[in-house]
């Protein structure tokens, strides 16, 4: 509770002169859009190097903006990744570790509480997944003024859902017939609805700053409906992919990626039109790397790009997403960066653009010079000296990353493997045993990267049985 008590006080103080934004260079309180797409990999974009599928609204953020090709996800996975860009901590000092549904508590700061408190309208569209109804980790109860979408990832599987939640009541989807996650009755495809609310939100806000998170569903599949049928990339038709020779889940999970795409636009369309775009930062990224979920293979678009490994993995394939930052007259059109940087470093970023103070104890740095210039920005651009992941799914992985050396441990019992992203970015070459002292560094410094939590232990690997 001090914690929050401190934030709440000082919110909208400006941060000291050595860390802050050079008053007389950027905007003030820039509104914030954050998209972020739901287990997109890291080679489903065209301008990341896609062949097949085209992306040409997310491809126009990137032209215009600046491509980063070193950044990484929170997890592996849906929940956990989402607490980690929520709160500025990692997935050692989160409170959500995992797909397991424990909710935020009181004492946990999200972004959006640190933005509402500057001054920010807040809205969030889409998927939430930290907290249950009735529990402190509503998203109504972390920040957000506005919020309509799904509550747990479980739900959110259902692309025909008989309901979503408009702040804390149930909103009917009037026409939707669902039993176990399948839908026998189709009249609203959830994705739509939500990209409405986000576009009215768009509309509402009048003249106030305001932070819109929409973390949509798209390309997640309907894990139910996969079990039921074979086939869990749930559209509704094949659009511009339904004449293409190709099994039914590629053509699903490209139509995925279509509407996903369509809608970045739609939403880019509505800023726009607005006269919003000049003081509009907006952020494109994805949760986690590509599934392999859905009855849809990998290698058909080559969906993990040079990256080993996808969802669920610690791998790069499972962790380094997509991030495109646009901001028109500000972020240079058609830059590049390799600068390594993560969901827990957004909360910092967030909180010196809008000239805030962020919690103390967090993980995360701003990576506003980066984003900037670092003379615009009045301050360097820090780096991490490690980066740091842990999973618990049939036991516990955890990885890190030092400079171009990520070390990956598939257990605690186990050795570490180490590769060199500079020169193996598909981690094909274990080099431990040619750097046993880095390993040794590495080794000691998994021992302290992470607090001890109730429901995520270290545990080893579940053998399955035969």
């Amino acid at each position: 509770m001090l914690r929050r008590l401190f934030v709440l006080a000082i919110a909208i103080v400006p941060l000291l002169s050595t860390i802050s934004i050079a008053a007389e260079s950027l905007p003030k309180k820039p509104n914030i859009v954050f998209i972020m797409a739901d287990d997109l990999g890291y080679g489903e974009l065209s301008c990341y190097g896609q062949q097949i599928l085209r992306t040409p609204n997310i491809d126009r953020l990137a032209a215009e903006g600046l491509k980063f090709t070193d950044v990484y996800a929170g997890s592996t996975v849906c929940a956990p990744s989402r607490c980690v860009l929520m709160t500025g901590l990692h997935t050692g000092h989160c409170r959500v570790r995992g797909n397991q549904r424990v909710p935020l508590l009181p004492d946990d700061v999200t972004v959006a509480e640190v933005l509402r408190d500057a001054g920010y309208v807040t809205g969030m569209f889409g998927k939430w997944g930290l907290g249950e109804p009735g529990t402190t980790g509503l998203p109504t109860r972390q920040g957000f003024e506005h919020w309509f979408g799904y509550l747990n990832q479980g739900n959110a599987h259902n692309y025909y859902p008989e309901y979503l939640w408009d702040n804390e009541q149930q909103f009917p989807l009037v026409g939707n017939v669902a039993e176990k996650g399948v839908a026998s009755k189709k009249a609203i495809y959830s994705h739509d609805i939500v990209t409405d609310r986000a576009l009215g939100f768009l509309e509402g806000v009048g003249d106030k700053p305001f932070f819109l998170y929409v973390p949509f569903t798209l390309p997640h599949v309907n894990n139910e409906l996969r079990r039921a049928t074979g086939d869990g990339m749930e559209v509704p038709n094949y659009g511009p992919y339904a004449n293409e020779d190709w099994p039914n889940p590629e053509k699903g999970r490209a139509m995925m990626i279509h509407m996903l795409d369509r809608d970045v636009g739609r939403i880019m369309d509505k800023i726009r039109k607005l006269g919003l775009d000049e003081n509009t930062l907006v952020f494109f990224t994805s949760d986690n790397g590509a599934q392999q979920e859905g009855g849809s293979k990998l290698e058909f678009f080559n969906s993990s790009g040079p990256l080993r490994g996808f969802k669920r993995d610690l791998y790069e394939g499972g962790i380094r997403v997509p991030m495109i930052a646009r901001w028109p007259g500000v972020i240079e059109a058609g830059t590049v960066s390799d600068l390594p940087w993560a969901f827990w470093d957004f909360l910092p970023t967030a909180a010196e653009l809008a000239g805030a103070a962020a919690p103390q104890g967090l993980d995360g740095l701003s990576v506003v010079p980066t984003l900037v210039g670092e003379d615009r920005a009045g301050h360097p651009q820090q780096q991490h000296g490690e980066m740091y992941w842990e999973f618990h799914e049939r036991g516990s992985k955890q990885a890190v990353r030092r400079g171009k050396y990520k070390a990956v441990r598939l257990s605690p019992e186990l050795p570490l493997e180490l590769y060199n992203l500079e020169t193996d970015l598909g981690e094909t070459n274990n080099i431990a045993d040619a750097h046993p002292e880095l390993v040794a560094e590495l080794e000691d410094y998994l021992t302290s990267a992470r607090s001890e939590s109730e429901h995520w232990p270290l545990r080893k690997r579940q053998r399955r049985r035969k």
